[in-house]
C-alpha cells in the first residue's frame, strides 16, 4: 500500500492510533484528527515518522458535524500543496465518545450529542470526502459489538452505531461504480480509555467480559487496527458492504 494516503478521524489514542500505526507499517501516509490533546497527536506523529512514513494531524470537533466540510477543505488544501492533487485513498471514520446511561436516565441533550458525534458527523464528513477519494479506495466505518448484543446503558450510543452500519451499506451501493469499497468494523469490549477506561481498569467488568468471550479475555487496541488495515488493502478487494465484528467471540 505504499504511496497510498489514509485519513482517519480520532487517531491520537486508542483504536484510532493503532489503526494509524498498522497502516503506516504498510507504507501508507497518515492524515488524522484529534479533538484537543496536541501532545498526544504529536506523539503519534513521532511514532509514525519513525516508521519512515509521513503524518499530519488536524483538529476536529465531531460534535459539530457541519465543520466536517471545513476540515476537508483544510485536509485537501494540505494535500494539494504537498502532492499536487487533493485526493486520498482511505477514509476511516473512528472518532467518538461513549455514554453509559439507561433509557430512563438518558436526556435529550445526551441523545443529541450521540447523534451529532456518531451519526450526523460521520454522514456529512463522508459526504464531503467522497469527491476526493480515489477510485478503488476504501471507507471503513467503526461501529460496535453493541449493535448485535445489548447491555443496559448503551442504547443511545448503539442506536447511532446501528445507523452507521446502514449508512455503510448505502455507501457500498452508491460508490460501487467508482470501485470504492465501504465496510464496518465493530469492536467488542476493548481495554482503552474509551468510556472512562472501564474495560481497562474495572476488574469486575473485565471478569464478566472474559467469561462471555470465547477467547477468554478483554480485547486490546492492537486487535482492531490490523483488521482496518486489511480492509484497506488489495487483499480485501472483494469485501464490500460488510460488517466485521472484532470481539473475540462475545456472546456467541
Amino acid at each position: 500500500m505504499k504511496n497510498k494516503i489514509a485519513f482517519i478521524t480520532g487517531a491520537s489514542r486508542g483504536l484510532g492510533k493503532d489503526m494509524a500505526l498498522n497502516l503506516a507499517k504498510e507504507g501508507v501516509t497518515i492524515l488524522f484528527t484529534y479533538h484537543s490533546n496536541q501532545n498526544k497527536a504529536d506523539e503519534v506523529i513521532t511514532e509514525i515518522e519513525a516508521l519512515g512514513v509521513k503524518a499530519k494531524a488536524f483538529v476536529y470537533h465531531a460534535n459539530n458535524p457541519l465543520s466536517g466540510r471545513e476540515l476537508l477543505a483544510e485536509v485537501t488544501a494540505f494535500l494539494q500543496k504537498e502532492n499536487g492533487h487533493p485526493n486520498f485513498d482511505f477514509l476511516i471514520n473512528n472518532a467518538g465518545t461513549g455514554l453509559n446511561k439507561t433509557i430512563e436516565q438518558t436526556q435529550a441533550i445526551d441523545f443529541d450529542e450521540m447523534f451529532q458525534i456518531h451519526l450526523k458527523s460521520v454522514y456529512f464528513l463522508t459526504q464531503a470526502a467522497i469527491p476526493y477519494i480515489n477510485q478503488g479506495g476504501s471507507i471503513v466505518n467503526i461501529s460496535s459489538g453493541l449493535t448485535r448484543f445489548s447491555f443496559p446503558g448503551a442504547s443511545a450510543y448503539a442506536i447511532m452505531k446501528g445507523g452507521v452500519e446502514v449508512f455503510t451499506r448505502y455507501l457500498a451501493k452508491e460508490l460501487g461504480d467508482r470501485k470504492i469499497r465501504s465496510n464496518v468494523v465493530a469492536p467488542g469490549a476493548i481495554a482503552t480509555d474509551f468510556g472512562n477506561g472501564a474495560n481497562r481498569d474495572n476488574e469486575a467488568k473485565r471478569t464478566i467480559i472474559k467469561n462471555i468471550t470465547a477467547l477468554g479475555r478483554v480485547g486490546e487496541a492492537e486487535d482492531v487496527g490490523g483488521v482496518v488495515a486489511f480492509l484497506c488493502s488489495e487483499k480485501a478487494n472483494w469485501i464490500n458492504g460488510q460488517r466485521i465484528e472484532v470481539s473475540g467471540g462475545m456472546l456467541l
